[in-house]
C-alpha cells in the first residue's frame, strides 16, 4: 500500500478508536488502538516495515520532548537524585534479575539475550505511569518519582538492550567499555540537549528582535526542534538522542515564557498544535504496535516445537517478575524515606504494589525488540528470536490489561486509565495546583458554575426581538452543562443512577407523556394526517430510547437509537423525491404539531410539579429549567421553520455570545476572589474563553468577506 494511503488509514483508525472509546470509557483508547491495529493486520494482511531508527525519530523523539516540556520542573529538581537512581539503577536491577530469571525459564535463550530482553522490557510509558499513579492515589513524592523516572528510563533501557544484543551476537562483552560508553552517551546526550535547546532559544529570540514574528513559523520551528536535536545527537555525537530530547523539553518548559513578551498568542497556537500532534502520534504508535503483534508472535504460534500455551505462561511469568522487582524497589525506597513521612507497613506495601502494577510497557519495547538481528556473527540463526518477540509483545499487552483490571480493584476507583496522548492537554502544572484544598472546586464544577452564570446573563438580555437567538444560545450552554454533569456522574458511578439523572428521567417521562397525549388528541380530532401522526410516534419513540440511554453503558438502546437516526436521515433524504408543494404542506402540518406537543410537554410538567406529593420531592430546579428551555427552544424553532437565519439573527447571536463570554470571565474572577479555584485553573479557564473569542472573531471575519 502506498505511504499516503497508509497514513490516511492510520489516522482514520485513530479517530475510530476514540469514537469507540467514547462509548466504552472503561477501556483506554490506546488498548482499543492496539486491537484495531491487530484486526487490520490479521484481516487485510496490512504490514508496516518497522525500523527502530526512524520510529525513534518520528514518534519517540517528539513524544518524549513533549513529556519533558510538560513535566513539573519543581518536583523534577527536588527529586533529581531518586529519579536518576530509579531511571538507571532500577533499570539495571530489572535487567540483572529479569535476565537471570528469563534465562532460567528459557535455558535455550543465551544469557546475554535474556539480559537484553529484560532491558528492553524495563522502559515504561510516562503518561501511563502518571495517570495510573494518580488514580491509585499514590503519595505526591512517589507519584513524581515514578513519573520522572519513566521520562528517562528509555535511554538506560535501550542502552542496556544494545549491549546485551551485541554480546549475544558477537559473544564478547566488556563491562568497562559498556560502563564508559553509558557514561558518555548519557552525559553528552544531556549536555547536548540542554545546549542545543538554549541555542535554539537564542536564535528564536534574535529572529523575534529582527521582526520575524510569524506565530505559525515559530510553532513549526518548535515542532521541528526535537527532530533536529535527536538527529544531531544520535548521528553526529553518537550519544543518547532520547536523553537529549527529554532534557531539551525540560529546558524549553523552564524558559518558554520569554517568548510571551513578543508573541502572547504563541502559547495558544503552540499548545493546540502540540495537542493535535501528540494525539495523532500516540494513536499511530499504538496502532503500529497492534499491527506488529502478528509479526512478533506469528513465528512462535506457528512453531510446532513450542506450545503456545507454554509461551503464554512464560509471558505472565516474566510480567510477574518485572512487577515484583519494581514493587520491592519501591518498597525499599518507602522504608528508607519512612522517617520523613511515616506510614504503616501495610500502607507502604499497598503503595509499592500499585507502583509495580503502574509499570505499563509501550511501543518503545516493541520497536526495540523487533530490531533483534536474525543471525549471529558466525552466520547461525539467532537462538529463540521468535520467542523473545512473543514474550515482549505479550508483556506489553498483559501489563496494560492487568493495570486496567487490578488497579481499580485495589483503589476502588473506576476512572479510566489514560496513556500518553489520550488525556486532555493542559498547561496546569502539578506544582501550581492545590487540589488537595477541600474548598477548591474541580474543573468540571467550576465550568458548570461559569456556564450557569452565562445562561443567567443571556436570560437577562432575552426579549421578544432576540428570543430565537437567545434560546438557541441557551440550548448550547444547556448541552455543555448536561455533558459536564454526566461526566461527574460517570466519575462517581455506582450500582444505582445518581439522583440528578434519576430526577431528569422522571421529569422527562412526565413531559413525554404530555406530548404523547397531545399527539393522540390531535389525531383523534382529525387535525393531522396519518403521515404526520406516524412521524410523531417515531419521534416520541426515539425520545423514549434516548431516555433509556441516559446513565447507561453501551447496550442495545444505543444501537436502537442509531437505527432511528439512520431511518430519520433516510426519510429526510427521501423528501427530495416528493413534489415541493406536498413537502411544504407536510412541513407546515408537522410544524404546528410539534409546537403543540412542546406546549403540552410544558403543561404536563407544570401540572406534575404542582401536585402536593411532588412538591415535597424538591426536584432540582436546574433540571426543571433545562427541560423547559428545551421545549421553549423547540417552539421558537418551529415558529421559524422554513425561514432562513437572517443577518439580524446572526448579529443578535454574536452580541449575546459576547455578553455570555464576558459573564464567564466575570464568573472566573469571582471564583478566584472567593478562593474557590486555583490561579492555575483560572488561567486554564480563561484560555478556553480566549479560544472562544478568537473563534468568534474568525467566524465574523469570514462572514464579512
Amino acid at each position: 500500500m502506498a505511504i499516503i494511503e497508509a497514513i490516511i488509514l492510520l489516522i482514520s483508525l485513530v479517530i475510530i478508536a476514540n469514537i469507540i472509546g467514547h462509548y466504552i470509557p472503561k477501556l483506554p483508547v490506546s488498548l482499543i488502538e492496539i486491537v484495531l491495529g491487530l484486526a487490520v493486520a490479521v484481516l487485510f494482511s496490512f504490514k508496516i516495515p518497522l525500523k527502530t531508527d526512524w520510529f525513534m525519530l518520528v514518534f519517540v523523539a517528539p513524544l518524549l520532548f513533549n513529556d519533558g516540556r510538560r513535566f513539573p520542573k519543581k518536583e523534577l529538581w527536588a527529586l533529581r537524585g531518586p529519579i536518576i537512581g530509579n531511571a538507571i539503577f532500577l533499570v539495571f536491577m530489572t535487567t540483572l534479575v529479569g535476565g537471570l530469571a528469563i534465562h532460567g525459564l528459557v535455558p535455550k535463550l543465551p544469557l546475554a539475550a535474556s539480559f537484553a530482553l529484560a532491558a528492553i522490557l524495563s522502559p515504561t510509558d510516562p503518561v501511563a505511569v502518571q495517570s495510573i499513579s494518580e488514580q491509585a492515589a499514590l503519595p505526591p513524592k512517589v507519584l513524581h518519582l515514578v513519573s520522572g523516572e519513566s521520562l528517562i528510563n528509555d535511554a538506560s533501557g535501550l542502552i542496556s538492550f544494545k549491549y546485551g544484543i551485541a554480546a549475544a551476537v558477537t559473544g564478547y562483552f566488556s563491562l568497562q567499555n559498556a560502563a564508559g560508553d553509558f557514561i558518555y552517551i548519557s552525559i553528552v546526550g544531556a549536555i547536548a540537549g540542554a545546549a542545543m535547546m538554549y541555542l535554539i532559544h537564542l536564535v528564536r529570540l534574535f529572529m523575534l528582535q529582527q521582526g520575524i514574528d510569524d506565530v505559525v513559523f515559530h510553532t513549526v520551528l518548535q515542532l521541528l526542534t526535537p527532530l533536529l536535536i535527536y538527529l544531531i545527537v544520535e548521528d553526529g555525537l553518537h550519544a543518547s538522542g532520547v536523553i537529549a530530547v527529554v532534557v531539551a523539553g525540560i529546558v524549553s518548559h523552564s524558559s518558554r515564557n520569554v517568548f510571551l513578551d513578543f508573541l502572547p498568542e504563541l502559547k495558544l497556537v503552540t499548545e493546540q498544535t502540540w495537542s493535535i500532534s501528540v494525539y495523532l502520534l500516540n494513536g499511530i504508535v499504538f496502532l503500529i504496535l497492534g499491527i506488529e503483534l502478528p509479526v512478533a508472535m506469528g513465528s512462535t504460534v506457528r512453531n510446532p516445537l513450542i506450545a503456545t500455551s507454554e509461551a503464554i505462561l512464560l509471558v505472565f511469568a516474566v510480567w510477574l517478575i518485572l512487577v515484583l522487582v519494581r514493587t520491592l524497589w519501591t518498597f525499599s525506597y518507602l522504608i528508607y524515606t519512612n522517617k520523613s513521612n511515616p506510614r504503616t507497613l501495610r500502607a507502604n506495601a499497598k503503595i509499592s504494589i500499585l507502583s509495580g502494577l503502574s509499570g505499563v510497557r509501550g511501543a518503545i519495547t516493541m520497536a526495540g525488540v523487533l530490531s533483534v538481528p536474525t543471525v549471529l556473527a558466525d552466520g547461525s540463526a539467532f537462538p529463540e528470536r521468535g520467542l523473545m518477540l512473543f514474550i515482549a509483545a505479550g508483556v506489553i499487552i498483559v501489563s496494560l490489561v492487568m493495570a486496567i483490571i487490578l488497579i481499580p480493584k485495589l483503589t476502588k476507583v473506576n476512572t479510566p486509565i489514560e496513556l500518553r496522548g489520550t488525556q486532555l492537554d493542559s498547561e496546569v502544572d502539578v506544582e501550581d495546583e492545590a487540589t488537595d484544598e477541600p474548598q477548591f472546586l474541580s474543573e468540571t464544577e467550576a465550568k458548570i458554575y461559569i456556564y450557569r452564570v452565562a445562561v443567567g446573563l443571556i436570560e437577562a438580555q432575552r426579549h421578544i426581538d432576540n428570543n430565537r437567538a437567545a434560546l438557541d444560545l441557551i440550548a448550547e450552554y444547556q448541552v455543555m452543562i448536561h455533558r459536564l454533569e454526566s461526566q461527574q456522574n460517570d466519575a462517581n458511578e455506582g450500582t444505582e443512577l445518581p439522583p440528578l439523572i434519576t430526577e431528569e428521567l422522571i421529569l422527562r417521562q412526565v413531559a413525554l407523556a404530555g406530548e404523547r397525549q397531545a399527539l393522540d388528541g390531535m389525531w383523534q380530532a382529525k387535525e393531522i394526517s396519518a403521515k404526520t401522526y406516524r412521524h410523531g410516534q417515531r419521534k416520541l419513540k426515539q425520545k423514549q430510547v434516548r431516555l433509556a440511554v441516559i446513565g447507561s453503558n453501551f447496550n442495545w438502546h444505543h444501537v436502537q437509537l442509531l437505527f432511528y437516526r439512520l431511518v430519520g436521515a433516510a426519510k429526510h433524504f427521501g423528501w427530495w423525491l416528493v413534489p415541493h408543494k406536498q413537502t411544504a404542506k407536510i412541513a407546515t402540518e408537522w410544524q404546528l404539531t410539534e409546537r403543540e406537543m412542546a406546549k403540552a410537554g410544558i403543561k404536563a410538567l407544570s401540572a406534575f410539579l404542582k401536585q402536593p406529593e411532588n412538591r415535597q420531592q424538591h426536584y432540582n430546579r436546574q433540571v426543571i429549567y433545562q427541560i423547559i428551555m428545551r421545549y421553549r427552544n423547540q417552539i421558537e424553532n418551529m415558529k421559524s421553520l422554513g425561514h432562513r437565519k437572517t443577518d439580524i439573527y446572526e448579529r443578535q447571536l454574536q452580541k449575546l455570545r459576547i455578553k455570555a463570554l464576558t459573564g464567564e470571565r466575570t464568573a472566573i474572577q469571582n471564583l478566584l476572589e472567593q478562593h474557590k479555584i486555583s490561579w492555575a485553573l483560572a488561567d486554564e479557564l480563561r484560555k478556553n474563553i480566549n479560544y472562544s473569542e478568537n473563534a468568534l472573531i474568525l467566524a465574523n471575519s469570514d462572514a464579512e468577506e
